[in-house]
């Protein structure tokens, strides 16, 4: 087990990385009450619920399962959370345990955000971009059907639990979506691990536990920087975004349900490279390079058929980095420098967008 600390002072908390943690580690230690609620989805309960509930058999453990999927990351799914804890009469020292992916965490982050003023709640990632992303750094949310995320709170969790043996059964799709939120970290702060991952793609790209299990450390140990830097993203915690503002257009222009959050995210890193080259910063091979290694993940590098620039304007109008009616957006100085700026010429935005829109 490797293990790293995300530096937030008294909120300051764990990442655990190792293969079997889900059977070994020593999770009731974390629990400071007596009660314990594990939410996850239908996809995860079968595999992994039933290994969980265990380790809380000294207390009252209770167990919700939601439906899979982007498109039920919203009010109502947080509400049922809600019903489930007060049904089982459950007080404002229990723990929350989010086994799953993104949108489970988001969700039981926000619930228990919420739930009695703040709950404990734990991070059990078993997705790729989970383990590498949203398990870390206290961001939860539920989406709202003009906008990604636009409904949420900050709320850090007692610990982040990655186990890499939960790769074994998660289907290409969701790794290679997961796969976009590592190469991120290469493209805005870290040049030497971008390299690594070129040289490693193929032991990637195969699985290698080893190659897989130090890129999730190399991703974690990047964001858990980022984050004790800025809690709250009033800074460069913005730079995690590259790809994000185009990236969530796409998710809703497509009801997000047919389009994994990596996956959009994909084409939105190489939009926002693709402009860094219009506006003269970075040179065109970083933008075909990157494509390629999108493309050998077999990760969209094209918008959906039907979107519009004027319709990404649009949507992108909502995004959270608009501040005083000015988009701004991640963009690229040079590889492993991102900057958030809404000083850029807007003709350049137009023209990344209509060349993606194939207008």
């Amino acid at each position: 087990m490797r293990t790293l600390q995300v530096a937030l002072a008294e909120r300051s908390y764990p990442i655990h990385i190792g293969a079997g943690l889900l059977d070994t580690f020593p999770l009731a230690e974390q629990v400071r009450g007596n009660q314990v609620m594990i939410v996850t989805n239908e996809t995860i309960a079968p595999l992994y619920l039933e290994r969980l509930t265990p380790h809380f058999s000294g207390c009252q453990c209770d167990t919700l399962v939601l439906p899979d999927g982007e498109a039920f990351k919203t009010l109502e799914t947080l509400e049922s959370i809600f019903d489930a804890l007060m049904a089982k009469r459950h007080s404002r020292t229990t723990t929350l345990v989010a086994l799953g992916g993104g949108v489970i965490g988001d969700m039981v982050g926000f619930a228990a955000a919420c739930y009695q003023r703040g709950v404990d709640f734990i991070q059990v990632p078993t997705t790729l971009l989970a383990q590498v992303d949203s398990s870390v750094g206290g961001k939860t949310a539920v989406n709202h059907p003009r906008g990604k995320n636009m409904i949420g709170a900050f709320h850090q969790p007692r610990l982040v639990l990655i186990d890499t043996d939960v790769l074994a059964s998660l289907p290409q799709r969701e790794l290679a979506a997961g796969y976009a939120e590592v190469i991120k970290y290469g493209l805005i702060r870290d040049p030497d691990f971008y390299h690594w991952l070129e040289t490693n793609n193929e032991r990637l790209l195969s699985r290698d536990t080893e190659a897989l299990s130090e890129a999730i450390y190399r991703s974690c140990d990047n964001k858990a920087q980022v984050v004790a830097d800025d809690e709250t993203e009033q800074g460069n915690r913005a730079l995690l975004n590259l790809g994000h503002t185009f990236g969530h257009a796409i998710e809703t222009a497509t009801g997000y349900s047919k389009w994994l959050h990596g996956e959009a995210v994909a084409v939105g890193m190489l939009m926002a490279v693709n402009m860094s080259v219009r506006l003269g910063w970075v040179d065109a091979g970083l933008e075909a390079g990157l494509a390629d290694v999108l493309a050998q993940w077999q990760l969209p590098v094209a918008t959906p058929a039907g979107m519009t620039p004027d319709q990404f304007m649009d949507l992108m109008s909502l995004d959270k980095k608009v501040q005083n009616g000015q988009l701004r957006l991640v963009l690229l100085r040079q590889l492993g420098e991102a900057v958030v700026t809404a000083d850029y010429d807007a003709g350049a935005l137009r023209q990344t967008l209509e060349a993606f829109c194939g207008t």
